[in-house]
């Protein structure tokens, strides 16, 4: 009896525990997306991974990307490399969205006007709350203190970072950051190209300049991706931003 007691505990409190635990949505759906319509391509003379926007808008996945992104409970994520990876993926997911939601058009920008801003606009749904992409980068991503996003949320445009063709998940987060700042300074289309003793960097650093504090500014951040640049490099956020769509 007293064995078939603690048996009894064991497996009650090993079911409290399974279902208490954080869970982070199941990704396969968008991955299959990311899989089928992203790849590497060049515009404009820039190489980047290319997005199939007619692609995405007639797959039926689509659609269910979108329903899981709005049904999914945010309350399930528990640390801060699940809010980051899903906050990625939703910030990527709804700018394809906003995308499509005005499909056709050259650029993401021609999804607002001079009075509305395309960033501000409500574009879609998580966890049943409305949200702009102002909100889910600068409110959400921002504040937590990581700024290896900037290589990672891609505002489908030619000049952003790329977009990963596989979703960002809690375990892999810091390898897929990694290896989204890697490519993306060593991407001399829109990362960063050497002219003499200066670097010339995405206007994204400019842009961000405060958020890369942390890690002792934007010349030793670059520098912890690109050991080849000399001591003396003079760092200087001017090349000019693509804001296109990323496709081919």
């Amino acid at each position: 009896m007293k064995l078939l007691n603690t048996f009894f505990i064991v497996a009650v409190l090993f079911t409290f525990s399974f279902n208490s635990q954080a869970k982070e949505p199941n990704w396969a759906d968008y991955g299959n997306l990311l899989t089928r319509y992203v790849e590497k391509g060049q515009q404009d003379n820039i190489d980047l991974m290319a997005v199939d926007y007619t692609g995405i808008k007639n797959d039926p996945l689509y659609g269910q990307v979108i329903r899981q992104l709005k049904n999914f409970d945010i309350k399930q994520l528990e640390n801060d490399n699940e809010k980051l990876a899903f906050y990625i993926n939703a910030y990527n997911i709804l700018a394809i969205k906003m995308v499509l939601d005005h499909w056709p058009l050259k650029s993401i920008k021609d999804a607002g006007s001079l009075f509305s801003s395309v960033w501000k606009k409500d574009v879609g749904k998580i966890s049943h709350k409305t949200v702009t992409l102002n909100e889910v980068e600068h409110e959400i991503l921002r504040k937590m203190g990581e700024p290896r996003i900037h290589m990672a949320i891609v505002c489908a445009s030619v000049s952003c970072p790329d977009l990963r063709n596989e979703p960002y998940t809690a375990d892999k987060l810091s390898e897929q950051l990694d290896d989204q700042t890697r490519k993306f300074l060593n991407n001399v289309g829109k990362g960063l190209r050497i002219k003499g003793n200066v670097a010339e960097v995405s206007k994204i650093f400019g842009w961000f300049e405060e958020d890369f504090e942390q890690q002792g500014g934007i010349t030793a951040f670059i520098k912890n991706y690109r050991s080849d640049l000399p001591n003396n490099i003079k760092i200087d956020s001017s090349i000019s931003y693509n804001w296109n769509l990323n496709r081919n």
